[in-house]
């Protein structure tokens, strides 16, 4: 009722967050998926406390077609094994419309990597590489290593405003483990999309933070005051970054990329040349700051077809 009482009123889904104790992007999935909606009455249509029950007590009945549909069910193994995903699946169902059952990506996607599979076992008929994907609820929360008051949600607001310079994006780009443990770390400038590459031996936190530090000792502070990364165990020794360069570290929410988006684009253009399978032992660190200079003099559309090169030194000479 107080989720009713709330969403009533006409305030953003971070407000509903931040009193109900939870993430806005939950709020806004809840009242999506469970908004009541009447063709005939639209004036009658909206989230109701007691309806958005009911409709996700039908969601979870569905959720028991591939038990109770055998044809469905080695339809659906037939195809994980021949490699379809599960949005390939529900989407060719839909499209075929042969069959009256239907099942949607979401469902399949909840057999095989949930917490458990209702007794299924479709996980074994996944491919060798998304085999090795952990199911979901294995992996050992991290919350001791990035405190509370380090999460994204506690980040001013005006790090956030790509119009402001100097606040930073990182992640680790790893490739096929048979080469080796070394990998690359990728940082980009939020304004400028300025992008920085680093090679590392192993993902040993205290090496990755030492390698920052020393590539960004030469920048003036302002062009460096902030790093936001995901919630790797790399990235764990970040409080050398604050003792080193005076950079204040930000982590994004579990299994939420998008809140880092720059850099998350900076990585799809760098497997352009560097794709998984690339054997980085052969690589030397000049050939990535060459790579790097090469992605930093290609004009941006969203820079107005200036290169990240052109801004970032503007602004450097500009602040400075």
């Amino acid at each position: 009722m107080f989720t009713q009482r709330i969403v009533g009123q006409d305030w953003k889904q971070r407000a509903y967050g931040i009193l109900l104790g939870r993430h806005r992007s939950t709020i806004y999935r809840e009242i999506r998926r469970n908004t009541f909606h009447d063709r005939e009455l639209p004036e009658y249509s909206g989230y109701f406390s007691t309806v958005a029950d009911d409709i996700a007590k039908e969601r979870r009945r569905r959720l028991r077609k591939l038990r109770r549909h055998p044809n469905l069910r080695r339809m659906v193994i037939e195809k994980l094994k021949a490699y379809w995903s599960p949005e390939q699946i529900a989407g060719r169902l839909l499209a075929d419309s042969i069959s009256l059952v239907r099942i949607c990506k979401e469902t399949i996607y909840r057999f095989i990597y949930g917490k458990e599979d209702y007794g299924l076992g479709l996980y074994r008929y996944l491919p060798e590489a998304r085999r090795k994907r952990r199911p979901r609820g294995s992996r050992k929360p991290r919350d001791g290593a990035f405190p509370a008051s380090y999460r994204i949600s506690q980040r001013p607001d005006f790090i956030g405003d790509r119009s402001k310079f100097g606040h930073w994006e990182g992640d680790l780009l790893i490739f096929e483990r048979e080469l080796g443990h070394a990998n690359l770390t990728s940082l980009v400038e939020r304004k400028s999309r300025y992008t920085v590459m680093i090679k590392n031996q192993s993902r040993h936190t205290r090496p990755i933070m030492d390698k920052i530090i020393e590539t960004f000792s030469p920048l003036p502070a302002f062009a460096r005051q902030n790093f936001t990364f995901d919630r790797g165990t790399e990235f764990a020794g970040f409080r050398a970054l604050e003792d080193g360069i005076g950079a204040r570290s930000w982590f994004c929410d579990p299994s939420a990329p998008w809140q880092k988006g720059a850099v998350e684009n900076a990585n799809k253009r760098i497997r352009r040349f560097m794709p998984g399978d690339t054997d980085l032992t052969a690589i030397s660190q000049r050939d990535l700051i060459h790579l790097a200079r090469h992605l930093n003099d290609l004009p941006r559309k969203c820079l107005g077809y200036k290169t990240p090169t052109e801004v970032f030194m503007t602004h450097l000479h500009e602040e400075g």
